[in-house]
């Protein structure tokens, strides 16, 4: 299969992007900025800009949510992670349905009794103006490092695939950023939702098309492993060592309280709930992202393994200095640049384009929505007339963009493969912030002193655990943090809620809805 792979005498010369696949990429981003402009006609109102008026299908949002927490970060990890580290991510999948009840049966009902168009409303409701404003910097500061880094890991990736230097990520990045952030300011929720439909096809059908070529190389699928691989780490059910860095236990915990804390105290999250009809429609919506995360996740690790099974094939397609033990994220879009024929190679990058640009589109509609209504018009700020706050909300949109693309200059700092450097970055305030709400949504007559001593041992945890390597030292022997990047949700939450509930069995009662 001559035409899917580069010699293993010459690769180098092979790589890049070919013209047919320039002409896919440029196709794709002209589209979506096009149906971004046909939205922006039809809207007169903020309502219709951030939650689509309330009303949209069930189905839209479920795919639109998995979409924005897919991301480009997950969808190199994936594969990365179980081609040089081991298969038991896959056990995560046994998280979904325990995370469906809660999220359905217990958040969704509360939360969509009251309709809302930023979440944080809620916490001034039950806790006053402090406890509200601390959410919104939390969210902010999650969210825009969140964008910062897949911008930075997305063009990192995309510059290999496309043949090009290091030194063109900045140029990538403007590109990635420029096109996500015109139709989001420009068409709002709804046309983030739409897209968003459009990248999940991209995303699912790239990582098809990847099995399918190894597949026509490997003549089937003898590529599948059969035993555990000697690179791969050890990854038991349980271990008593909190530094083993990935384990069955780890995994379900943590991508149990990944969901649920999303659901429960993102804007992100809850800004599409409250764009459904009802509790029924927003849980059919969870529904729908739970499934689809399902079949993509298992789609993406089973491109990790037939990697692994080309590669161990054909080993001297890998350069000189390069293996999977140690480049295991790196070889994905390696693939991808020197080893997929012309036009696959376009559709695949189109895919990789469409995950960076789904996670940055819906965390800077969302962001938007939370400075607009938990800052400027908390503080006083009315625009005259409806299209006068529609056209604030789309040039405030257009600077939440850019700030993310200044900040993605800074994500080299963080040390680990692209699984390790996300659950230090993006996922270090999730549960703290999810914190907050099940203080106000489900504690009666809660202080708001317990809250926010909740939130200073729940975050002073979650750096404790995320960074532990930095602070306590690395393991000399793995090189690894001491303490599991696995283990920052959970033990997070319990320092949360346990010095919360504490403050508050101790403080006198206070009537539900008043802050102190």
């Amino acid at each position: 299969m001559e035409a899917a792979h580069a010699s293993a005498a010459g690769p180098e010369t092979a790589g890049g992007l070919k013209a047919v696949d320039w002409v896919i990429i440029a196709l794709y981003a002209t589209s979506t900025i096009a149906l971004g402009w046909y939205y922006s006609r039809r809207q007169s109102s903020t309502k219709e800009y951030f939650v689509g008026s309330g009303n949209m299908p069930s189905f839209l949002i479920g795919v639109s949510l998995f979409a924005t927490l897919l991301s480009t970060i997950t969808y190199l990890s994936l594969p990365g992670e179980v081609l040089g580290k081991g298969p038991m991510y896959m056990t995560s999948l046994l998280a979904l349905p325990p995370a469906y009840l809660v999220v359905g049966y217990v958040l969704l009902p509360a939360y969509m009794q009251v309709r809302v168009t930023s979440a944080y409303e809620l916490l001034e409701m039950r806790l006053g103006l402090s406890v509200r404003l601390l959410g919104v910097v939390m969210f902010l500061a999650l969210r825009l490092t969140w964008m910062s880094l897949l911008v930075y890991l997305a063009s990192k990736a995309m510059v290999v695939m496309m043949g090009i230097g290091d030194e063109w990520i900045p140029a990538v990045v403007l590109v990635t950023g420029f096109v996500s952030v015109i139709y989001t300011s420009m068409g709002g929720l709804r046309a983030v939702v739409i897209t968003d439909l459009v990248q999940v096809c991209l995303l699912f059908g790239g990582a098809l098309l990847v099995i399918l070529v190894v597949c026509v190389d490997q003549g089937g699928f003898g590529w599948f492993p059969t035993e555990w691989q000697t690179h791969w780490d050890r990854q038991p059910v349980f271990s008593v060592n909190p530094g083993t860095r990935v384990t069955v236990l780890g995994t379900l915990v943590s991508i149990f309280l990944m969901y649920v804390c999303t659901a429960g105290g993102d804007q992100v999250s809850i800004q599409r709930f409250m764009s459904t009809r009802d509790a029924a429609a927003a849980r059919w919506a969870f529904f729908t992202q739970l499934c689809v995360a399902a079949v993509v996740t298992t789609t993406l690790s089973v491109v990790g393994l037939a990697l692994l099974g080309y590669f161990q094939s054909h080993p001297g397609l890998l350069p000189e200095g390069m293996s999977i033990e140690q480049n295991a994220d790196d070889v994905y879009p390696r693939f991808i640049s020197f080893h997929l024929p012309a036009g696959v190679s376009g559709f695949v990058v189109a895919a990789m384009f469409a995950a960076a640009m789904s996670s940055i589109d819906s965390g800077v509609n969302s962001i938007t929505a939370v400075v607009m209504t938990d800052l400027l018009e908390r503080f006083g700020y009315h625009p005259k007339t409806e299209k006068g706050h529609v056209f604030a909300a789309r040039c405030l949109a257009f600077g939440i963009g850019t700030a993310a693309m200044i900040g993605s200059s800074f994500m080299d700092a963080i040390p680990g493969n692209i699984t390790s450097i996300t659950g230090k970055t993006a996922n270090l305030l999730v549960t703290p912030i999810f914190g907050l709400f099940f203080f106000a949504m489900f504690v009666p007559n809660v202080r708001t002193a317990s809250v926010w001593v909740g939130w200073f041992f729940g975050v002073t945890t979650a750096v404790l655990v995320g960074f532990s390597g930095a602070i306590f030292g690395y393991n000399p022997e793995t090189g690894y943090d001491p303490i599991s990047f696995q283990w920052i949700a959970p033990a997070a939450l319990t320092a949360n809620l346990g010095s919360g509930l504490l403050v508050h069995w101790l403080l006198p009662r206070q009537r539900r809805g008043v802050g102190s």
